[in-house]
């Protein structure tokens, strides 16, 4: 991974770093690996994120359809 620095601004870059590594879901794979996790544990987790992705794209898909209200999308000061 790769982040450039400009006009020697390290706060910058080091921000756009977090932003990558949240995004690849590093910082969550170094808390799951923090300590040991039983194999039973590990499937009900896997179990539970793969009904909250399912239950998130019925969502998503009911509100393009129409049928559930869009979310408000927030007006951004100063833009």
């Amino acid at each position: 991974m790769q982040v450039l620095v400009r006009d020697n601004n390290v706060d910058q870059a080091l921000r756009a770093l977090k932003k990558k590594l949240q995004r690849e879901g590093v910082f969550r794979e170094m808390k799951l690996r923090d300590h040991y996790e039983k194999p039973s544990e590990k499937r009900a987790r896997e179990k539970a994120e793969a009904v909250r992705r399912a239950r998130k794209l019925a969502r998503k898909k009911m509100q393009r359809e129409g049928l559930l209200p869009m979310k408000p999308r927030p007006v951004a000061a100063g833009r």
